[in-house]
């Protein structure tokens, strides 16, 4: 347990420090929201303003880090792409591995691969073959979670390689799409929203 957390003080002395005078921050006030995108209907939680400001970007890796350290992952599994751009600074805070979970072609190697439906078609994820060793503790992490079937795909997808996977984790939550309903595993979201 300890050497999984070998960073563990690192992360605490990095939250303190970023924290200091700004525990009240709101985080949705750096979440631009974009109507009609990428198509008509749809109102877009645009992330990227929230990265681009470092205290917010520096406070909202510290809450997330602290929704999943006690989980004790030993790899967190970030969904292709937004998935990555919390999932590594994550990983290098609690000291645990990382690997990506990409659209089919985009992994070299050997791969293992899961096709799942969505609303209009299908997709398919994959992992590289040897990216997860039987029985390892993963926590999967994406930026959005909205009707859920892309994490449920991912979670299906790492349990066929061998994972346990014991939580899931979102930056934003639409609440009101029902998403979490469709996961069977421990969800933690650091921003929701109704619509």
């Amino acid at each position: 347990m300890e050497t999984r957390f070998h960073n563990a003080g690192r992360m605490d002395e990095g939250l303190s420090n970023t924290m200091t005078g700004r525990q009240d921050i709101d985080l949705k006030d750096y979440i631009r929201h974009i109507p009609d995108f990428p198509k008509p209907g749809i109102l877009f939680y645009d992330i990227s303003t929230l990265m681009r400001n470092p205290d917010a970007w520096q406070i909202a890796m510290g809450r997330l880090t602290r929704q999943i350290a006690p989980m004790q992952p030993d790899l967190l599994a970030a969904v292709e792409s937004r998935g990555f751009l919390t999932a590594a600074p994550i990983a290098d805070r609690i000291g645990c591995g990382m690997l990506m979970l990409r659209k089919s072609g985009k992994l070299p190697g050997k791969t293992i691969s899961h096709t799942y439906e969505l609303e209009y078609g299908s997709d398919t994820l994959e992992i590289q073959a040897d990216a997860v060793k039987p029985g390892q503790r993963v926590v999967v992490m994406d930026d959005l979670l909205a009707t859920g079937g892309t994490l449920a795909a991912s979670i299906d997808l790492l349990r066929k390689a061998g994972a346990e996977v014991v939580g899931a984790s979102v930056l934003v939550e639409l609440t009101g799409l029902g998403g979490r309903d469709k996961l069977d595993t421990t969800v933690t979201s650091l921003l929701s929203y109704e619509d």
